[in-house]
């Protein structure tokens, strides 16, 4: 059995394939659509089956290339240099989850991707943020409990934005690390989307829809796309990360906490969220 690759090793594999991109920068691909989110919504498992689409190529090495989030003072040359070679009838997508929630990334997006489409997959969020913080929790990005982690969130993320669209160089820990609820809010993210893109070009699919009964979901995401369904691939769950069950208690309090945004969602998804059913 081959040895799994280390990072210094996949670091330089991927800083020198950036390298030869950058190259032949001007014969590349810019993404058709992203995936922009939400983290922790299925979003892996989304792009592993539009992954394996024939008319679909997806960015080299790298799930998420997060150029309009993190990386962004690289230039779009960079940004190409994760793409393939343009093939004629295809297309090329990446999937980057801190997209729909960065305060800057969706005007550059809107900049630099005329034309662009975007896919949303939301989740209930109680289980969402409880699923971000253990996510966080194990990378080591978290020490404190569920229940005070939520109470020093609005703490934690006092003036970041702000402090984040002031100086775009900025990187914010507890911005990207530990909005719990914040990120929850579906519809205030999917509201600047709108603004910006127009619904045409938005396309919002419930996860929990999506893991239940994939087929339908998937056949929507291409139609949206213009792609035609070549059959179904094998639908698996990726990125799940076992955990204790959330307190009934807590719970019931987050999803109060969520009710009017999860309601807002409606006009977005269609019909109610499969949560709220």
């Amino acid at each position: 059995m081959a040895r799994s690759v280390s990072p210094p090793a996949r670091r330089a594999v991927h800083a020198a394939t950036v390298t030869a991109g950058r190259m032949t920068s001007p014969l590349r691909m810019l993404p058709d659509f992203l995936l922009v989110g939400a983290q922790r919504c299925g979003t892996t498992s989304m792009y592993r089956v539009l992954s394996e689409h024939p008319a679909v190529k997806k960015a080299v090495l790298h799930k998420g290339v997060h150029y309009f989030d993190m990386n962004y003072e690289r230039g779009l040359r960079w940004y190409r240099a994760h793409f393939p070679l343009r093939t004629g009838g295809a297309v090329t997508f990446e999937s980057s989850p801190y997209y729909l929630f960065h305060p800057l990334a969706a005007e550059r997006i809107a900049a630099d991707l005329p034309g662009v489409k975007l896919i949303v997959l939301v989740r209930d969020p109680v289980e969402r943020a409880y699923s971000a913080y253990t996510h966080e929790r194990a990378r080591g990005f978290e020490t404190e409990s569920f229940e005070r982690a939520l109470e020093l969130e609005q703490q934690r993320l006092r003036g970041e934005a702000e402090h984040m669209i002031a100086d775009p160089r900025y990187r914010s820990r507890s911005h990207q690390h530990h909005a719990y609820l914040s990120r929850g809010r579906y519809a205030e993210q999917l509201g600047r989307l709108g603004h910006l893109f127009g619904r045409d070009r938005i396309h919002v699919a419930d996860s929990g829809d999506f893991f239940a009964k994939p087929e339908p979901v998937y056949a929507a995401v291409l139609d949206f796309l213009g792609l035609p369904l070549a059959g179904y691939p094998r639908f698996e769950q990726h990125n799940a990360r076992p955990r204790p069950p959330i307190s009934p208690d807590l719970a019931d309090c987050l999803g109060a906490h969520f009710l009017p945004c999860d309601e807002q969602l409606t006009g977005w998804l269609g019909r109610t969220p499969s949560w709220r059913r």
